[in-house]
C-alpha cells in the first residue's frame, strides 16, 4: 500500500502542472484577444480606418467614401473592436482566476464566451469574396490565439474534469 502513494501524488502534481499551464494558455488566448481588438480600434482611427488586413474596398480607401457610410463603419468596428476586448478580458480573467482553481463553471464559461464569438465571426469570412483581405493579417493573429485557447483547454481538461 505504501508503495501506491508516490504514484499517486506524482499524478497529482501532473494533473496540478496541467491545470496551472492549461490556464496560463487560456489566459494567454485571452490577452492575445484583447491584443486584437486594440489593435482592430487602433487602425479604425490612425490607420487605414478598416480592419487589420484590409487596406481598401475596391480600390477606395475610407477617405474615397461617403462620409456617412465612413462613419457607419468606423462605428461598426468601435463596437466589434469592444466585443472583442471584452470577451478577451472574460476569458482571461475565467482562465486565470477560476481554471487555476478548478472551478469547472469557469472553463465551461471561458469556452463558451470564445467559441461563440469565434462560431458566429469566422464563418463570414470564408464564403463570397466581396471585399479583398490579407488573410494572414486579417485572420492569422486570432487563428494563434484559438490554437493556444483549445491547447489551454485541452491540457487543463483532465484537472478541471476531477475535481
Amino acid at each position: 500500500m505504501a508503495t501506491d502513494q508516490p504514484v499517486a501524488d506524482e499524478q497529482g502534481v501532473q494533473v496540478e502542472s496541467q491545470v496551472r499551464n492549461g490556464a496560463l494558455l487560456m489566459a494567454l488566448a485571452g490577452v492575445a484577444f484583447v491584443g486584437y481588438g486594440v489593435v482592430f480600434l487602433v487602425l479604425n482611427f490612425v490607420g487605414t480606418g478598416f480592419e487589420l488586413g484590409v487596406s481598401t474596398l475596391a480600390g477606395m480607401t475610407s477617405a474615397d467614401l461617403d462620409p456617412t457610410v465612413a462613419y457607419y463603419i468606423s462605428h461598426l468596428h468601435v463596437a466589434t473592436a469592444a466585443f472583442i476586448i471584452s470577451t478577451g478580458i472574460a476569458v482571461t480573467g475565467l482562465s486565470w482566476y477560476g481554471v487555476r482553481q478548478r472551478l469547472t463553471w469557469a472553463w465551461a464559461t471561458a469556452i463558451v464566451s470564445a467559441v461563440v464569438g469565434l462560431a458566429l465571426a469566422l464563418p463570414m469570412h470564408w464564403t463570397a469574396d466581396a471585399f479583398s483581405h490579407d488573410w494572414v493579417t486579417h485572420l492569422g493573429p486570432i487563428y494563434l490565439a484559438t490554437i493556444v485557447f483549445i491547447a489551454g483547454v485541452v491540457l487543463s481538461y483532465r484537472g478541471v474534469r476531477t475535481t
